[in-house]
């Protein structure tokens, strides 16, 4: 099911070739898992959506962009829902328009049942997140990175990518963030190493605590996370994954994964 600007589409779909989303990337998205035709913490995606949307001057509708993602969910239902805003059309060029025109587009797709809190496998990829750049902590259209770091770890065997910066510690895989527990404390790297604020990464940082876990956002390096009693992945549509290895290391497991696990599940409100 697709919306556009508030308008069920049905067959082709009218769109103006010279959408800065298009031609340029300039333009924010973010994707939605449904469970029981409920979006999971809708408020906190928006919030984000609407902060990144802020620092590069994109009009965003709060109360519009809650009625489409709304209008794509179905009772009892389970899917993802991705809400795109782009900047619209515009003059030739790297200009910001003044007056926006900003495209909204909703579409729902089925939910990746199998998917959900699968394990995964991670292979080192050239490709290095960049803290510098606004697209290291925002779900910009400009994803090319992450489709090429996807691209080289699947070429390697893998299941996803593993991200490191600029300087070369752990960032991220190519659409999760990453996490290693040491013992009691659950540690994930900071925003400032090229990291995306993800939306499940922050349920963890709050509710690790009821768990009788610390967490800690400091920087990792590639040889700490190795050595971890258990690295996971996060993300909204397949929650928690555990790592069971990485560049073909096989890493250890601990009770800490799958009790946060069950609290994420909790928290989203996803059925077993």
């Amino acid at each position: 099911m697709l919306r556009l600007n508030g308008a069920p589409v049905r067959g082709a779909a009218s769109f103006d070739l010279g959408d800065r989303g298009l031609t340029l990337g300039d333009g924010l998205f973010e994707t939605v898992a449904v469970f029981g035709g409920r979006p999971a913490l809708l408020d906190a995606h928006l919030d984000r959506l609407c902060a990144a949307a802020a620092e590069i001057r994109l009009p965003v509708d709060r109360a519009f962009c809650v009625s489409e993602v709304l209008a794509l969910c179905e009772e009892g239902k389970d899917a993802v829902v991705r809400l795109t805003v782009t900047r619209g059309a515009g003059a030739r060029g790297l200009a910001i328009p003044e007056e926006a025109r900003p495209a909204v587009i909703a579409q729902a797709s089925p939910y990746p049942k199998a998917t959900r809190g699968a394990a995964v496998r991670l292979a080192t990829v050239s490709t290095r997140r960049n803290p510098t750049s606004f697209a290291s902590r925002a779900k910009t259209l400009a994803y090319l990175d992450s489709v090429l770091a996807f691209d080289e770890a699947r070429r390697a065997g893998a299941d996803d990518a593993l991200m490191l910066n600029v300087e070369g510690r752990i960032a991220s895989t190519a659409m999760a963030n990453l996490f290693a527990v040491f013992g009691d404390e659950v540690a994930t790297p900071p925003v400032s190493e090229g990291v995306l604020p993800g939306i499940m990464r922050g349920l963890i940082l709050a509710g690790a605590g009821d768990l009788g876990l610390s967490v800690a956002e400091r920087p990792i390096g590639r040889e700490d996370i190795l050595s971890a009693d258990a690295v996971f992945a996060t993300n909204s549509v397949r929650l928690v994954m555990p790592v069971t290895a990485i560049d073909g290391q096989v890493l250890r497991d601990a009770p800490a994964t799958s009790w946060l696990a069950q609290l994420v599940a909790l928290q989203c409100g996803a059925r077993a």
